[in-house]
Formats: C-alpha cells, sequence, structure tokens
C-alpha cells in the first residue's frame, strides 16, 4: 500500500477554528435556546458593498452571452488587476509581473511552501495565524509537538506585552523562512518602520527570506506605520508578501488575494524565486476567479476605495465598542489586561489565572459567545484570547453588554 505523508501524522488532532466551531456546536446542541453571538473567526459579516457587487453581477451576466464569455484566464491574474494592484497600493515598491493574483492569502500562504522544501528553516512569530506551523508540518519542514504547545524544527519568536509585541531577531537561524504578519493575527499590533526595519536587516544579514503576511493592511490607520513591507529599504531582496481582498472588501467568501514575489529575490544559488513562483502558479494553480477579479478591480478604483475604507471603519467601530466594554471596572479588577490599538480588527486580551480553553468554555457558558483561545495561536498565547470585531453591529452591542456583566 501508498505510505502516508508523514507530515500529517504530525499534526494536532484538529485545526484551532474547527476546533472552536465544534465546541459552539457542542454547546449549542445542550442549549438549544442560547442565542450565541461569534466573537471568534475573522469572518466578515457585512454585505458587499454596491459598486463592487455590481462589477461582479454585470461581469456574471455577460458570461451569458457569446460577447461576454470569457473561460480560462492567464493562471497569473488578469493584467488589468495586476497593473491596478501595483499602481495604487505599491506605487513604485512593485511592478505588475510581480504580482501574481490568487484565490486567497491562506491558499498562497500553503503553496508559497512548495517553494522551499522539507530541508527549510523555519521560523514564526508567537502567537501567529496557525497555518504558517501547520503548513510546515504537512511539507515537512517542522515536527511533531514539542510537548510545550509548539513545534519541533520551528523557531518560536515570542511576541509579548513585555517586548512590546516584537520579536528578539537575534533567535533567528540562518537561511531561514520568516513568517511575520503586520498588522498581526492575533495580537493586533501594526509593526512599525524602525521595527520592520530590524526585520529586513536580519534577514538580509542571516540570508533569510520573509514571508509577510499583511491581510489587515487595510485596517492601519495610523498614517507613520508601514502598510506594506516594501516600504523598507532592502525588502524586495528578502521579502515575499501575501495579500488578501477578504479583509479589505469583505471578500472572505468571494476569495481572492494576491503576492507579490520580487524580481530582485534570489534563492542561494542566485535562481530566481519569482520564476519558481510562476512555475507554482501556472501548474499548481488554475487563475482566480474571473468573476472575482472583476470584483478586485471595482474594489481599488476610486469609488470602490471609498466603500471598502468605509467597510473596514465599520469593524474598527466595533473593536472601539469592545474596547470599552473589556476595559469595564469588572474586567479590570481582575487584572484583565486588553492590548488594542486602533490598526486592527482583533483585540488581544489577557486573563490572569486562567488557561485559554478555560476562559473561553467560561465567557462562552455564562455570555453566550464565541471568541478565539490564544493558546491556538503558539506558546505565547496561553491565558489569551482574540475577540474579533466582525459581526453586526446590533449583535456586537449585545456581546458587550453581556460581557459588562460576566463576574471573573
Amino acid at each position: 500500500m501508498v505510505s502516508r505523508n508523514k507530515g500529517f501524522e504530525n499534526l494536532t488532532a484538529g485545526y484551532l477554528f474547527p476546533e472552536v466551531a465544534k465546541r459552539r456546536k457542542a454547546y449549542q446542541e445542550k442549549h438549544p435556546e442560547a442565542k450565541i453571538i461569534s466573537l471568534g473567526i475573522g469572518n466578515t459579516t457585512e454585505p458587499l458593498t454596491s459598486h463592487i457587487t455590481k462589477a461582479m453581477v454585470d461581469y456574471a451576466a455577460g458570461l451569458g452571452t457569446e460577447a461576454g464569455y470569457s473561460g480560462y484566464g492567464d493562471e497569473q491574474g488578469l493584467t488589468e488587476l495586476r497593473e491596478r494592484i501595483a499602481s495604487v497600493l505599491y506605487k513604485g515598491m512593485a511592478s505588475a509581473d510581480e504580482v501574481f493574483i490568487s484565490d486567497g492569502a491562506k491558499c498562497d500562504i500553503a503553496r508559497i511552501q512548495t517553494l522551499f522544501g522539507p530541508d527549510v528553516e523555519i521560523a514564526v512569530q508567537d502567537p501567529a495565524y496557525p497555518v504558517y506551523v501547520d503548513g510546515s508540518v504537512i511539507v515537512g519542514a517542522a515536527g511533531k509537538d514539542d510537548g510545550k504547545g509548539g513545534r519541533k524544527g520551528v523557531t518560536y519568536l515570542p511576541c509579548t506585552a513585555e517586548n512590546g509585541f516584537f520579536p528578539d531577531l537575534s533567535k533567528v537561524k540562518e537561511n531561514s523562512l520568516i513568517y511575520f504578519c503586520s498588522p498581526n493575527n492575533p495580537t493586533g499590533v501594526a509593526s512599525s518602520r524602525e521595527q520592520l526595519k530590524k526585520l529586513v536587516d536580519c534577514a538580509l544579514e542571516k540570508g533569510c527570506i520573509i514571508i509577510f503576511d499583511s491581510a489587515y493592511f487595510s485596517f492601519i490607520r495610523d498614517s507613520s506605520l508601514p502598510k506594506t513591507i516594501y516600504e523598507i529599504e532592502g525588502a524586495r531582496k528578502c521579502a515575499i508578501e501575501i495579500n488578501s481582498f477578504s479583509k479589505l472588501a469583505g471578500f472572505t467568501g468571494v476569495r481572492l488575494g494576491w503576492s507579490v514575489v520580487p524580481s530582485d529575490l534570489k534563492y542561494a544559488d542566485g535562481s530566481s524565486v519569482k520564476q519558481d513562483w510562476n512555475r507554482v502558479m501556472t501548474t499548481l494553480f488554475n487563475g482566480a476567479s474571473n468573476i472575482a477579479q472583476r470584483g478586485g478591480l471595482a474594489a481599488l478604483d476610486e469609488e470602490g476605495m471609498k466603500e471598502t475604507k468605509s467597510l473596514v471603519d465599520y469593524y474598527l467601530g466595533n473593536a472601539a465598542l469592545m474596547k470599552k466594554a473589556l476595559s469595564g471596572q469588572n474586567f479590570a479588577s481582575a487584572g484583565v489586561k486588553v492590548y488594542y490599538t486602533g490598526d486592527s480588527p482583533y483585540l488581544w486580551v489577557m486573563f490572569p489565572g486562567y488557561k485559554s480553553w478555560d476562559i473561553f468554555d467560561k465567557i462562552l457558558d455564562e455570555c453566550k459567545i464565541v471568541t478565539t483561545p490564544g493558546s491556538g495561536f503558539g506558546p505565547a498565547g496561553e491565558g489569551y484570547l482574540r475577540f474579533s470585531s466582525f459581526g453586526h453591529r446590533r449583535d456586537v452591542e449585545e456581546a458587550c453588554a453581556r460581557l459588562s456583566a460576566l463576574k471573573l
């Protein structure tokens, strides 16, 4: 018989978010009358904006005509969309031929690992989005559970309150892939220009490549904070950027993202990373939906950008309400710490004396609210919960009222 990929043997029983969903389902079955509010996964809730919707509807309708029908497109994406991303979001920092359109950031992060194989060193922020580590386990670049909440073969870079949620980069090994997210999921912290310069300098000095996840860039409201790694000198020689329309335009179900792989980026032997990424995208991928790409084009024109800013502002308004509720007297008197800067959809909240899953269960049971346990994002997340601001305003307001009555 054919042997199983050993990477799957090394995975834990379940991915974080399905486990959250499993516990919610089990609670709902025991308490069918409960109105559960989700502040857990980062799934957008508000309708797509009118300008973007019209662009997709009009294009879809055209597919029913001989003149408007289109079949396969270029695997790298619609040329016009690649050009618009380069000109609107990167403005001279990347060219259209370095932009590759995809079906989402998570998919790109998984595919990008095929470029480097099982022998590459892995360094990752701790806490961090689980796919960085789990994807590395599947391809064989990371191993079994180390018994401490982490994985063998992974260098964890703790991002804690004590270090301002920016890691000690001296721990990074030479020739590593460094997974880095800003604004960070789950802590919500957006790194400063000075911090990202340290990251780039570290990568250049140690021969590393940064996989820079900027899926939440549209939430940054502090104009001093970089929205792309390519604002930092030297980044084109050491960084791949992964991005998405999911949070920018609410495309979590539409599925559309992009990656930027600079022509300057080389392997140790001097060969082109971009050339190999082009091969991956043309061999293992068949192009993003033509309908979704028309929505992406609309999201990046003048009217679309006004709409997406308004949409993101809505979720930031939710976050502000949640921060106020979580800073209430019942939380403050229990020593609860709320970390939120206003540049992210997530609040990172520490509950002294509780394990992450224990406080998750308590809030689910007493408040009928679903959150995300911090320990699921890495060892440094133990004792924390991530609260998501993705929700209808009425539900967020109700959740805030319930949280204000929680006894800790």
